[in-house]
């Protein structure tokens, strides 16, 4: 109600005989509340000195420490059709275990006795490999007999060579002394005439000594066919020689050119039965795999490919497998702005999604839920969704995580970085300014990283 008027109420009412007026002008409620607005003044100027840790809030999941650990799937690296299962879904299963087996669906590999007749081949390739070997064996003795047979009949032609040289030589002789007894001849038959001209001799003589100079050249025509038959031998002679040396070469060269033939086929055997062997290797391995088994202890998570009877391709997920053991951690994503805040080592508070916690911001250690953990790792490259990934870790000292998380639950991180006073971190908060950047101490992340 407006005081408007000039006449005042309580100058012509008493308002002391209300009760509510008694108890709003009671002068001890002043005194209990002058108290009150002082005792808060105190206690909010010594709160504002109070130590304030900074930090930053994150979203992460539960993952584990190492690769090996992780939730992973199992493929078969040949193409299959599903023909049986052993186990269900749920099942624990050691590292070996059969989880299911599959059939062939490629026609190439249909013949259940592909292995056996694949190593019947190689022996039959073997035997061809040794055949050939034998064969250049048997071609290099006879490359060697036929080189010892040139050698030998190369000596017999140049014996007779040397024999047809020497037998001319002696008809040269020959023939040179017929000429002698030609002219030896002649000279008598002249001077026998010359002598029976003048009476000395007589006509029988002439006729003697013209008869032996027919003789002497008889004979020289018979020494001269005999000497150019000697060099007819030497020629023919050579012309054997020739003929032996060029028999053998290519006697030997034919023995060679088999020989490599030979040989090159072997070798083609040899990569045959390589290549035989390779198959061998590859069709037993294949029969292996199909049986598909458990690569690490774990549980089976879900059949991804059910049924009977249903086809797959080479590298398609079949059914998913968890590790039995695996030590846990979280990955969080940071904002890049917030980066250079996080260094490997550095402390993290966790709280876990279905695990109840009271959480006060800037004092971790009255809060109630969460959990210790530190920087392991932290991604060097910014992940899909914008942020940078960080992995963490349990401290050891600390309180242990809760044994019944599962790899995937979701969780809330925070980081913990420097410790301010509150006054500081309330004028950052109304500026908009962002943490105090700074860089851990060296030795005592030492400390730590040893403890």
């Amino acid at each position: 109600m407006l005081n408007i008027s000039r006449n005042s109420v309580n100058k012509n009412v008493d308002i002391s005989r209300f009760s509510s007026v008694q108890k709003a002008f009671n002068k001890k409620h002043y005194k209990h509340f002058n108290r009150l607005l002082i005792t808060s003044g105190v206690i909010g100027i010594i709160v504002l000195f109070l130590p304030w840790t900074q930090n930053i809030t994150a979203s992460g999941s539960v993952t584990t420490l190492t690769p090996d650990q992780r939730p992973q799937t199992i493929q078969s690296p040949i193409p299959g059709r599903i023909e049986k299962w052993f186990v269900r879904e749920g099942d624990f299963v050691k590292k070996g275990d059969t989880i299911l087996f599959i059939s062939e669906i490629k026609n190439d590999y249909f013949d259940p006795n592909l292995v056996e007749r694949t190593g019947q081949q190689i022996k039959a390739k073997t035997s061809s490999v040794q055949s050939y070997t034998g064969k250049v064996k048997a071609l290099n003795n006879q490359i060697a007999a036929l080189s010892n047979e040139r050698g030998l009949k190369l000596k017999q032609a140049e014996n007779k060579l040397l024999q047809s040289k020497l037998k001319a030589k002696s008809d040269s002789i020959d023939f040179e002394a017929a000429k002698t007894n030609l002219n030896i001849a002649e000279t008598q038959l002249n001077r026998t005439q010359q002598l029976q001209s003048e009476g000395l001799k007589a006509v029988t003589e002439v006729e003697e000594k013209r008869l032996k100079l027919q003789e002497t050249q008889a004979k020289l025509i018979s020494q001269e066919n005999k000497y150019l038959a000697s060099q007819n031998e030497i020629i023919n002679a050579k012309v054997e020689l020739n003929r032996i040396s060029a028999e053998y070469s290519d006697k030997i060269s034919k023995a060679q050119s088999d020989r490599f033939t030979a040989e090159s086929n072997g070798f083609d055997a040899e990569a045959q039965v390589t290549k035989l062997e390779n198959d061998f290797t590859n069709y037993s391995m294949r029969n292996d795999m199909y049986y598909i088994k458990a690569p690490q202890d774990g549980y089976i998570n879900r059949a991804i490919k059910a049924g009977i009877g249903e086809t797959f391709k080479e590298g398609e997920q079949l059914v998913g497998i968890m590790p039995a053991t695996y030590d846990i951690a979280i990955e969080t994503f940071i904002a890049p702005i917030d980066l250079p805040l996080v260094h490997v080592g550095e402390e993290f508070r966790v709280q876990f999604d279905g695990w109840p916690a009271i959480i006060f911001s800037g004092w971790p250690n009255v809060s109630y839920g969460t959990y210790a953990a530190k920087v392991v790792a932290i991604e060097q490259f910014i992940s899909p969704n914008g942020k940078f990934r960080v992995l963490l870790s349990p401290v050891q000292k600390a309180h242990k995580w809760p044994t019944a998380v599962r790899v995937g639950s979701g969780a809330k991180t925070m980081a913990l970085l420097e410790d301010v006073p509150i006054w500081y971190e309330l004028w950052r908060q109304l500026n908009g300014f962002p943490p105090n950047y700074y860089q851990p101490d060296s030795k005592a992340t030492t400390k730590a990283d040893k403890k």
